[in-house]
């Protein structure tokens, strides 16, 4: 079994929430969020530049807002998406689901995020719905997803 070492560098692909923290300028936890629009998966594999930060198995999910955001071009405050990162086994020719090792919340709102980009960011330790990295969350992916400004700092492209 391959696991991976939890850590948030450069793209933190997150969505808005609801949650436990209780700091207004936290993203929270994102309840429910398995309901909302699965956007795409991936698998990065060893060997991939990024496979020390995000090696493993990934699904994004998008709310109702963040699938606005996606199909139309323009965020609103509320949009929201999630980074589902999994560890994986590898055996009989297949790659199968195991623990979650960590899940990145993307949350937009122009004002409280302003410096940002209008994007709030963090990166919650397994399945945890409290404890999250102990790194500057926010200026780390802030700083990646400026690659993505002409797409509003969204990585994830809509395909119907």
């Amino acid at each position: 079994m391959r696991t991976f070492l939890l850590q948030t560098v450069g793209l933190c692909f997150v969505l808005g929430c609801t949650g436990a923290i209780s700091d207004d300028s936290k993203v929270g936890y994102p309840s429910n969020y398995r309901a909302w629009q699965h956007v795409k998966s991936m698998v990065i594999l060893p060997g991939h530049p990024l496979e020390k930060s995000f090696g493993g198995i990934h699904h994004i999910y998008a709310n109702t807002r963040a699938m606005a955001g996606l199909t139309g071009g323009q965020y609103q405050d509320g949009a929201v998406f999630v980074f589902d990162l999994l560890a994986y086994d590898d055996a009989n020719m297949t790659l199968v689901e195991t623990q979650r090792t960590r899940l990145d919340v993307m949350q937009f709102d122009r004002l409280r995020y302003a410096s940002t980009g209008g994007w709030g960011y963090e990166s919650f330790v397994g399945d945890s719905q409290t404890q999250t990295v102990a790194q500057d969350v926010e200026s780390a992916c802030a700083e990646c997803h400026k690659g993505a400004a002409s797409s509003g700092h969204v990585f994830s492209k809509y395909r119907p």
